[in-house]
């Protein structure tokens, strides 16, 4: 036999169900596990935990719904021969609590089914960038999350600060790296063409054991915007060995002034002169801004529109001509040209008499 026919799975195998005959004197020890949920989930899982109880049951699984504490416990029995059942109850009541429908969680108890809680809220730092991450993971009325579903074979629920995946491992998987990838703000578009393009090359049986790497598309991430740059820049002074100067003192600048030798009576004097003149100061700038209300604006000065001169030069000798041939013509008298093209008419007909 050929070593490749014996690493190659075939089509359609699946794995045996686990049977009592596999386990006949049953678990050593008691299992259990709980889990919390929150207030607006407590009308639908009293309505759906008779459901819950009879899948459980079964699988020889017990379930207690506690309204006061707001918690699930799933427990083991004596009568129970399948060691991995007590998990899948534990996957089951975390699903309920993640609100997830019961329709779709009690797919949770076959074997070719696993479920998977993505905690996406620690992932992005700010708040309103999380909100948009995640909006794009869903996309417009929910498009992309329905591709993705489809790809992968998965159900996928968004809610609140995780993402709850329940599907065949595969189909998990790739769940995991687009949620994570979208969070990382790579868009889930890329990731839905690969999916798309890996769901053809799968059909194809001489593509199977080759690389896909030349179908798949490479995606570049590109940082576009710049570095934000401080308001204020601290530019470093250059070094210099020697100290500062020493500011000078109050003394100093009395002795600079000639202040100092002044007598104690000159001295209040000095500041009662330097405050009058302050305060004429401020009141010959306020009497300026009281006076800004009285003074007209200046006008612009009126254009005068040029008319358009209607006044024509007037040809003088043509008007004389114009009079010369009035005087020629008689009032009322035809022109001479229609004359000549009469006469010559009237001889045309006296010729043909």
């Amino acid at each position: 036999v050929d070593e490749s026919e014996l690493l190659t799975v075939p089509d359609g195998w699946k794995e045996p169900a686990f049977t009592r005959e596999d386990n006949p004197k049953g678990l050593l020890e008691e299992s259990s596990f709980a889990t919390l949920f929150p207030k607006y989930r407590e009308a639908y899982l009293k309505e759906c935990w008779p459901l819950v109880q009879k899948a459980l049951n079964e699988h020889y699984v017990n379930a207690t719904l506690d309204l006061i504490e707001g918690s699930m416990t799933v427990t083991t029995t004596k009568k129970t021969f399948d060691p991995y059942a007590i998990i899948r109850a534990r996957d089951l009541i975390k699903l309920l609590a993640r609100s997830v429908p019961f329709e779709q969680v009690f797919r949770i108890l076959q074997d070719d089914v696993a479920c998977d809680i993505i905690k996406i809220g620690s992932l992005v730092r700010k708040r309103d960038t999380f909100i948009k991450r995640r909006g794009r993971l869903l996309g417009p009325k929910g498009s992309t999350l329905k591709a993705l579903e489809l790809l992968t074979n998965c159900y996928i629920m968004v809610q609140g600060n995780t993402v709850s995946a329940l599907g065949p491992f595969s189909g998990l998987k790739e769940v995991r790296k687009v949620v994570l990838d979208t969070m990382k703000n790579i868009h889930p578009i890329y990731n839905i063409k690969t999916l798309m393009i890996k769901r053809e090359l799968s059909k194809d049986p001489e593509l199977r054991s080759q690389s896909w790497e030349r179908f798949l598309p490479k995606f570049k991430r590109k940082n576009l915007k710049k570095r934000k740059e401080p308001k204020k820049k601290n530019t470093k002074k250059e070094y210099t060995p020697f100290p500062p100067p020493q500011p000078e003192s109050q003394v100093d600048k009395e002795l600079a002034s000639g202040e100092y030798f002044l007598k104690e009576r000159q001295k209040k004097r000095k500041r009662v002169e330097e405050i009058k003149a302050k305060q004429a100061d401020a009141v010959k700038k306020r009497q300026e801004e009281r006076n800004k209300a009285f003074i007209p604006p200046k006008e612009k000065p009126v254009v005068k529109t040029k008319k358009a001169s209607t006044e024509k030069k007037i040809d003088i000798e043509a008007i004389k001509e114009k009079v010369k041939n009035a005087k020629k013509k008689k009032l009322g008298a035809i022109p001479v040209e229609e004359v000549k093209l009469k006469m010559a008419a009237d001889e045309k007909k006296k010729k043909r008499k």
